[in-house]
């Protein structure tokens, strides 16, 4: 009589743990379904963002490649001379559509980014092309007087197997930042082969730096640090942003270090060649 009471209580247990997994499995099935739902959702809504800024952007372009063009007629006074008023006002002009087209670019390399659609095509090229290029595109737009722009050579590697055009967009991106907010000193620029395959670009300043607390930040969306440059130096906050996504892409990092009143280094780190890959030259 007992061992029969006994097993009708370990049936009803059985029966009882049966049912709570049953409903356990319900929720987590239930649980699975919403996280898919919502899932989906953001998907959509990532979708529907990129497209607005990759429409945005390619509709602002032709406006702003039209003010560009007519400004740089007034500003070489092709149609006529202007007095010293207009020629302000025609710089200002210029100055604030340039302004607004590297928004707009960065919008749009953002809105490529996230849709996926960012080819990388890399390809074996001189590392001493590149610091050229950068040498050669930075040297109009240089104050000498106050600031001074230096490459050094390469230590440890000449060539790179990457695709060069992203790496100099990031690259420009680091000096053209660091020449903004150095008013005196240099900006310097170096690549230094770290271990067997991988290369250290860094661009180094004399400038304004950057709170510790901050630098965590730096390379989100959006983001631009409070200083008194930065009030007069606008942007889209979404350059180091686009660098950081750039170098990801190309198997890299990036990175900064700063102090307040000492100047900062912002770096990149990325391997010299794909594992395997030699170099056909």
């Amino acid at each position: 009589m007992a061992e029969s009471t006994e097993l009708m209580r370990l049936q009803a247990e059985n029966a009882s743990l049966r049912q709570e997994l049953e409903e356990t499995n319900q929720g987590v099935l239930a649980l699975y379904a919403e996280l898919d739902t919502q899932a989906l959702q953001l998907k959509q809504a990532s979708e529907l963002k990129s497209r607005f800024l990759s429409y945005m952007s390619h509709e602002f372009r032709t406006p702003l490649g039209s003010i560009l063009s007519i400004t740089g007629l007034l500003r070489d006074q092709l149609d006529g001379p202007l007095n010293d008023e207009q020629q302000k006002q025609v710089v200002f002009v210029r100055t604030s559509a340039q302004e607004l087209t590297e928004m707009v670019n960065d919008l749009l390399d953002l809105a490529k980014i996230e849709a996926g659609r960012i080819t990388i095509s890399p390809g074996w090229f001189d590392m001493f092309d590149l610091f050229a290029a950068l040498r050669g595109t930075f040297r109009p737009i240089v104050d000498s007087e106050s600031v001074d722009l230096v490459f050094e050579e390469p230590v440890g590697v000449t060539r790179l197997f990457t695709d060069d055009k992203k790496l100099a967009q990031i690259l420009r991106n680091f000096i053209s930042n660091a020449l903004k907010f150095t008013l005196r000193g240099e900006v310097r620029v170096s690549a230094q082969l770290m271990g067997e395959n991988e290369v250290r670009f860094a661009v180094s300043d004399t400038g304004i730096g950057i709170p510790e607390e901050l630098h965590g930040q730096l390379f989100e969306d959006f983001v631009q640090i409070d200083s008194p440059l930065q009030k007069r130096l606008r942007g889209t906050g979404l350059g180091l942003s686009l660098c950081k996504r750039y170098a990801e892409l190309l198997g890299g990092s990036v990175g900064v270090e700063s102090n307040p009143t000492v100047g900062s280094t912002f770096y990149l780190v990325m391997p010299v060649s794909p594992s395997g890959e030699e170099d056909d030259e």
